[in-house]
């Protein structure tokens, strides 16, 4: 189910009627409507793919439960472990399978050995990499005893499957937004007017900046052979604007229909295209991805090689782009534009 889609327009209405006119003042009811209506909104696209949501939710509850009475390091690193390769694992097989299987099979032939492999018709799951950021946050806040693990189960399934940002982000962080559905919530006029603003801001944004920039950006790259530079400079700038209406526009949608809903979600872009350098295009551009990769990623590798001094930043710099370019898409494209922005990166901190 789209953001600007007529299953949404009608969607959205009745799930906040409910919400809060059926459900008001049972905080239990409220946080279990939340989990059907995130399990009807992603289920809408492909009912199958609601197992692999469920599965990682029950895996990481539990992971969870165990940290919080274990208090042995070995076991506590084993459940850790357990969710990163659940978790990780359903994610490199559904996005990334078929990508290393023909490279794999290329890099034989290259040889002169030929390899028979066939490749599987899988399906990618809507929103699998950003569920899966999500819920990974949870678990290593919880190993790192940064967080409380949780007793709710329905308020951790709602936080794991929140659908105004299941599919498209902010990927929010458990410290942010799980207790936020632990506590009461009433309805706020303001609040509620700034999240329609919100999202009436995004629908312009993706509607009438994002999809008309993508027809002219893709009649000139679809026809690239025929065109001169200067109209293929043209394309980049339509595409330029298309991504960042389509991208930061969602954004927009989902935190505007996070605060109808009483909830309150971190920005994901402040106006990257006004930054002075790389740098803080970064700390500008698809904000939750970028903190959650200096968290978990950069920061934990530039601490375990602080002793090459800048050898090691310029591989911890190199690694989380790396992640961040393969995380965006499966394909050598999305490999090398993170390295050329790693390359970039490291050259504003010489």
């Amino acid at each position: 189910m789209l953001f600007n889609s007529l299953d949404f327009a009608i969607f959205l209405p009745i799930v906040f009627l409910l919400y809060w006119f059926v459900a008001q003042n049972n905080l239990k009811f409220q946080n279990a409507l939340i989990v059907l209506a995130s399990y009807v909104f992603y289920g809408w696209w492909d009912w199958r793919f609601l197992s692999l949501i469920i599965f990682s939710t029950v895996v990481d509850y539990f992971v969870g439960q165990g940290l919080m009475i274990e208090d042995k390091q070995s076991k506590r690193k084993a459940l850790l472990w357990t969710s990163v390769m659940v978790n990780l694992g359903f994610l490199g097989f559904f996005k990334y399978y078929n990508f290393f299987l023909e490279n794999f099979v290329d890099a034989f032939s290259f040889f002169g050995m030929q390899i028979n492999a066939n490749s599987l018709n899988i399906i990618l799951p809507v929103g699998i990499s950003f569920y899966t950021f999500q819920t990974l946050s949870y678990t290593i806040d919880v190993y790192k005893k940064k967080l409380e693990p949780t007793n709710n189960f329905i308020a951790f399934s709602a936080f794991v499957c929140f659908f105004p940002q299941l599919v498209a982000g902010p990927i929010e962080r458990a410290t942010n937004l799980l207790p936020q559905f632990y506590k009461k919530r009433t309805f706020e006029y303001n609040k509620a007017v700034d999240g329609m603003r919100q999202i009436l801001w995004g629908l312009f944004k993706k509607v009438v900046i994002a999809d008309n920039c993508a027809e002219f950006a893709n009649q000139i790259f679809n026809n690239s052979a025929e065109m001169s530079g200067s109209t293929l400079m043209l394309g980049a700038i339509f595409f330029t604007f298309q991504i960042y209406g389509d991208f930061s526009g969602y954004s927009h949608i989902a935190i505007g229909t996070s605060r109808l809903f009483g909830f309150n979600l971190k920005q994901n872009f402040a106006t990257p295209y006004f930054s002075r350098d790389i740098a803080e295009f970064w700390r500008r551009w698809h904000i939750s991805l970028g903190k959650w990769l200096t968290d978990y990623v950069f920061t934990p590798l530039a601490i375990k090689y602080r002793h090459y001094e800048k050898k090691g930043i310029i591989i911890s710099v190199l690694i989380t782009f790396f992640l961040s370019g393969i995380w965006h898409g499966a394909g050598w494209n999305f490999i090398v534009f993170g390295l050329i922005h790693a390359i970039f990166y490291l050259t504003t901190l010489s």
